[in-house]
C-alpha cells in the first residue's frame, strides 16, 4: 500500500471513530485514484490504459460511498461541504 492512515486510530474518541474511519477511506481511495490514472498517462498499451481509466472510476465510486456516508454521520461536515460551493458559485459568478 502507497498511502498510509495519517493518524493513529486507536487514538480517536469513540464518537469520533467511524467518521475517520471513512475519511481514511477516502484519503486511500483518492490516493488510487491518483496512481491509476497517472499510469494510465504513462502508458503506451491501450489495452493498459482502458483497464487502469476503469478502476479510477470504480475508485470514485468508492469515493462517494465513503462520503455519502460521512454526511450522515458528521453534519458540521455537510453544512461546510454547503459554503464551500456556495463560495465556488459567488468567486466564479456561477
Amino acid at each position: 500500500m502507497l498511502s498510509k492512515i495519517p493518524l493513529d486510530l486507536s487514538k480517536i474518541n469513540k464518537e469520533d471513530i467511524d467518521k475517520e474511519i471513512l475519511r481514511a477511506g477516502i484519503i486511500a481511495e483518492l490516493d488510487a485514484i491518483n496512481l491509476y490514472e497517472q499510469m494510465a498517462a504513462l502508458t503506451t498499451d491501450k489495452n493498459i490504459r482502458t483497464i487502469l481509466l476503469d478502476i479510477a472510476k470504480e475508485e470514485k465510486t468508492h469515493v462517494g460511498e465513503f462520503q455519502a456516508l460521512l454526511l450522515r454521520l458528521d453534519k458540521e461536515q455537510l453544512e461546510e461541504l454547503e459554503e464551500g460551493k456556495k463560495e465556488v458559485d459567488e468567486l466564479t459568478k456561477s
